[in-house]
């Protein structure tokens, strides 16, 4: 544990983050802005049926079903705990950072996106491939695929750890404390109900995700949006906190240290990261399944996941924190806990929500963690198969399912701090060959935006409005 968390520090230091940070920032200054340029017709592309990619397309999942499938994937506990966690490390403050890197993690995500389409393969199943390992290796060669070989690595792992075993320990940790379930009988359930969706392959999976999606968004953010209602004269306020200490220390008060800037801004870039997962390279492991007669179409489509993600669920849970005191601006305490670590990230979401509409609101946040974690379960099956597939073809694909579902079993009943600092790890690691290859192939990604807006996007919204 000692040796991961030394190299945590390291992976996961200014550097990287600048890494990150700056990556973004670059893909919208040559993309010109494009994610706030074209956010709407993003949407129109994923979410009106009036846009929707016609069944003639290439692919194996709609637009709209790969977006949930990543979504699901992506809005998971750190949408709960990890918003908490950054204000409580970094201050409100933290959150109007986390608005910074999802906005540039747009550009990011979309730059995924575009190359995993315009560089994918069909495999020996005769379904698409694609993802950060072929555009490494089929658009920087040969040379560079020792970076996809490690991505693919390293993404297999991370989905056993942070995508699966460490959510069904979550799951088994709320199912306890809740409802008194211990932990055995949860990891029974889930991993067949887990075997029952990834044995149907990715049609099956997007499909679940389609379903669950839309239910937990409702639920959570439903939650979020009446505490908001009943606390509307408090909502500009709560924000005019949140610019004010992005900008501004928090002072020292009780027993409580303090808050630098500079730590308002690591935690909320850090969180972030974890939030949205622009950058990561993950996104793009599932838009190669896309059906999309242009690879600007998806990319477009996967970005506003990441809008969705940080500018709406995120910022649902930091205005809720904010205005209903659990976060104390004196410093001190948190209604009457101690301000640093008598809570973690999820009991502190769960008593924020709680004190606003009683025990419904602790259990909103309940099935939100459940939904949430199984959701995350499911969506990054995809992920880590894509990344066995390139390592060793499909034949081992069977294999990695059974490693899957034990490791889901498995995390509901076990101590997961090692496998928890392991993912953190593993996430680095497929983060650092994912951004290497965007700025490599920058003029790809333009020119392929650039061909898009020029040749197909007129003629296109032709076709539709005829």
């Amino acid at each position: 544990m000692d040796i991961l968390s030394k190299i945590n520090g390291i992976l996961w230091g200014t550097p990287s983050l600048i890494l990150l940070f700056g990556t973004g920032l670059f893909l919208t200054f040559v993309l010109k802005g494009l994610q706030f340029r074209r956010l709407i017709y993003a949407f129109q592309l994923g979410f009106s049926k009036k846009h929707q990619e016609d069944d003639s397309a290439e692919g194996d999942v709609s637009n709209f079903k790969a977006l949930m499938t990543a979504l699901a994937a992506t809005i998971g506990n750190g949408n709960i705990a990890g918003v908490a966690t950054a204000i409580t490390l970094g201050g409100p403050g933290a959150i109007f950072w986390m608005w910074i890197v999802g906005l540039l993690g747009m550009a990011t995500k979309y730059s995924e996106a575009l190359l995993a389409m315009k560089y994918r393969v069909k495999n020996e199943n005769g379904e698409y491939s694609g993802g950060p390992m072929y555009y490494v290796e089929k658009g920087l060669g040969k040379k560079w695929k020792f970076l996809a070989l490690a991505f693919a690595l390293f993404g297999a792992f991370a989905a056993l750890g942070i995508g699966n075993s460490v959510q069904s320990n979550t799951i088994a940790q709320v199912m306890d404390d809740s409802f008194g379930i211990g932990g055995l009988t949860t990891g029974i359930v889930l991993a067949v109900l887990t075997s029952l969706i990834i044995f149907g392959g990715i049609q099956r999976i997007s499909t679940v995700a389609s379903f669950f999606v839309p239910i937990m968004a409702f639920l959570y953010i439903g939650g979020a949006l009446m505490i908001l209602a009943v606390n509307y004269d408090q909502i500009l306020p709560a924000f005019g906190t949140i610019f004010h200490y992005a900008f501004n220390p928090v002072a020292a008060a009780g027993g409580f240290v303090g808050v630098a800037v500079v730590e308002a801004i690591r935690s909320g870039v850090s969180r972030g990261i974890f939030s949205n997962e622009a950058g990561l390279g993950t996104a793009a492991l599932i838009a190669g399944n896309a059906k999309a007669d242009h690879p600007v179409k998806q990319a477009l489509v996967a970005m506003t996941g990441t809008f969705i993600v940080t500018i709406i669920v995120c910022t649902m849970t930091g205005l809720v924190l904010v205005i209903t005191g659990f976060w104390d601006p004196t410093g001190g305490l948190i209604s009457g806990v101690e301000h640093n670590a008598a809570l973690d990230g999820g009991a502190l979401t769960s008593a924020a929500f709680a004190s606003a509409l009683g025990a419904i609101g602790e259990y909103i946040v309940a099935f939100s963690v459940i939904f949430f974690g199984f959701s995350t379960i499911v969506g990054w099956y995809v992920y880590g198969e894509k990344c066995f597939e390139y390592l060793v073809g499909t034949k081992g694909i069977l294999v990695y399912r059974l490693i899957y579902i034990f490791a889901c079993g498995y995390g509901a009943v076990a101590q997961l701090t090692v496998v928890w600092a392991f993912a953190d790890m593993a996430n680095a690691l497929m983060m650092i060959p994912n951004l290497i290859a965007l700025i490599l192939l920058w003029k790809v990604i333009v020119n392929e935006t650039n061909d898009y807006f020029e040749n197909h996007y007129k003629m296109a919204e032709y076709k539709k409005a005829s």
